[in-house]
């Protein structure tokens, strides 16, 4: 049978991008307000359309850079978190969208652009309502990187190069929304081989009065054998 592509309705295929940082140990979310209609006024995840001769990962890229002002991109975590394809999610027409989580150690100041009036690192408790399905792509994306935290070393991707496991267990508790048990927390990164390998002679004053904190970086481990179980509700380790 002979394929007819006329026989099909056109769409549009677009990726949108929840990008995901600390800023002053709060887990923060870029965001963009819309300067055109549909939902001018409006917050919203950036994003944008595919280009005809780009994949989808290349058009988050390309995006990525463009919101974050960012020249290099290649070195950051980012991942296809689902397609969101219900008929009606854009008023315009119809259009399918891949979404991506991305995570900054170091979010540097944005600006609007293309069809942004501004952008601005959010708190993630205080996004609100966003355009389109955004809202439902934020807490998707939340709740991939919380469980992936459990199981994989994803946490190092927020932190700078070199890091004191507080700033490791700040991670922990901005994604997670609870508090954890510094010696606990820090008794089992040590004991979970690969996670997490010593600076030698490397430290970082904190604050107060105690002594310079230890400094780490990434181990070679990508998964975390045991896991580091988020907390249940009443306040155990699963």
């Amino acid at each position: 049978m002979e394929y007819d592509k006329h026989a099909y309705e056109p769409f549009a295929v677009t990726v949108d991008l929840a990008v995901l940082t600390l800023r002053a140990g709060a887990l923060h979310v870029l965001l963009v307000e819309r300067g055109q209609e549909p939902y001018a006024g409006s917050w919203a995840l950036p994003g944008g359309f595919l280009q005809p001769d780009e994949s989808a990962e290349t058009a988050a890229r390309r995006e990525l850079a463009e919101e974050t002002g960012l020249s290099d991109v290649s070195g950051l975590h980012l991942e296809q978190l689902r397609t969101y394809s219900e008929p009606d999610r854009d008023p315009r027409m119809r259009v399918v969208s891949v979404a991506f989580a991305a995570l900054l150690p170091d979010a540097p100041e944005v600006h609007g652009g293309s069809d942004a009036a501004r952008a601005r690192w959010t708190p993630y408790d205080e996004a609100g309502a966003l355009a389109f399905d955004h809202d439902r792509i934020l807490a998707d994306a939340r709740e991939r990187v919380g469980a992936k935290l459990e199981y994989t070393c994803l946490a190092t991707a927020f932190c700078p190069p070199e890091f004191t496991l507080g700033e490791l267990q700040q991670v922990y508790e901005a994604v997670w929304g609870t508090g954890l048990d510094r010696p606990n927390f820090r008794r089992k990164v040590l004991a979970t081989p690969g996670f997490v390998e010593p600076v030698p002679g490397a430290s970082r004053l904190t604050g107060g009065r105690g002594k310079p904190a230890a400094l780490y970086r990434p181990g070679a481990a990508t998964a975390l054998h045991p896991p580091l179980l988020r907390p249940t509700p009443e306040g155990h380790s699963a």
